[in-house]
């Protein structure tokens, strides 16, 4: 009769306590094998990859920018945000989706601010340009709160720079001086498990400080911010171990485990009876 799986008659095999203290280990290790290939399987895996594109063809060419900005030493009324770049946008004052909160009792202020900006070289930065009337010496020290860009991303699994200038604190700077945060802005998709995608936007920073004169000779400080866009796109994709994997690899781990661990008690079985006859031969 044809038959892959044949049985061997129970009186033909032989318990041994080696095979048991193996066989336990065996299940012991399967069990924690399986649980890690468990976990593994639930837990939802991202992946990053690169490539030259723009990834967000339907935003009109345009990334929302979020700005939350304290200047403790300098009053509301002087605050005002500019923003200029390549294709001849130069707006002095931008008011819209913006607002102004006094500090230190009317000696500072808070400004927070969303705006759009091109996607090609410029920059945006606060001053007092858009005063009606220029302070004698502007305190420009400052802390910035959040700077981002585009979609806001709260992904465990995603640790980026999407907020690099967060934290920022040029308090003890020179109150006269220019700050100057040069921004490369990098596109960044987020895939979930569904295919619906985010788009937000990571950066890298360097500054400057220093003195700013006008033609007329007095200082003008401010707080430039200069950006430009990487080419690179940066993407992050959910994935999910597929279930095929997953039993093909459960599948592997058991029968991997008992053909070892029967190779192991099989040495250990013919080692000992090898030992058993030569003890006998000694004695006889």
């Amino acid at each position: 009769m044809f038959d892959i799986y044949r049985k061997v008659p129970k009186d033909l095999t032989q318990p041994t306590y080696t095979g048991a203290i193996i066989s336990i280990c065996c299940c012991l290790f399967i069990l924690f094998l399986f649980l890690s290939e468990l976990t593994g399987f639930i837990t939802t895996e991202v992946v990053n990859e690169l490539y030259v594109d723009d990834p967000d063809k339907d935003s009109g060419g345009k990334i929302d920018v979020s700005l939350n900005i304290s200047l403790p030493n300098l009053h509301c009324e002087l605050v005002g945000l500019d923003i200029q770049d390549e294709m001849g946008r130069h707006e002095v004052g931008h008011i819209d989706n913006s607002m102004k909160i006094p500090l230190n009792n009317g000696v500072g202020c808070r400004f927070e601010g969303q705006f759009s900006i091109n996607k090609v070289p410029g920059n945006f930065h606060v001053s007092t340009h858009s005063a009606t009337a220029q302070p004698q010496n502007p305190d420009m020290t400052h802390v910035i709160h959040k700077l981002s860009f585009g979609d806001t991303l709260q992904v465990q699994n995603v640790h980026g720079a999407f907020n690099a200038l967060g934290g920022a604190d040029r308090l003890t700077s020179n109150p006269l001086a220019s700050h100057d945060y040069i921004l490369k802005i990098v596109p960044t998709v987020y895939e979930d498990k569904s295919g619906k995608q985010r788009y937000s936007y990571q950066y890298t920073v360097a500054n400057k400080e220093y003195v700013a004169y006008s033609h007329t000779g007095r200082i003008i400080p401010a707080i430039w911010f200069r950006y430009d866009l990487s080419p690179i796109t940066v993407k992050y994709t959910e994935r999910r171990q597929p279930l095929y994997r997953f039993i093909t690899t459960i599948c592997a781990i058991i029968g991997g485990t008992f053909t070892v661990a029967g190779i192991l008690d099989s040495c250990i079985f013919t080692a000992s009876e090898a030992w058993k006859k030569i003890q006998l031969g000694k004695m006889h």
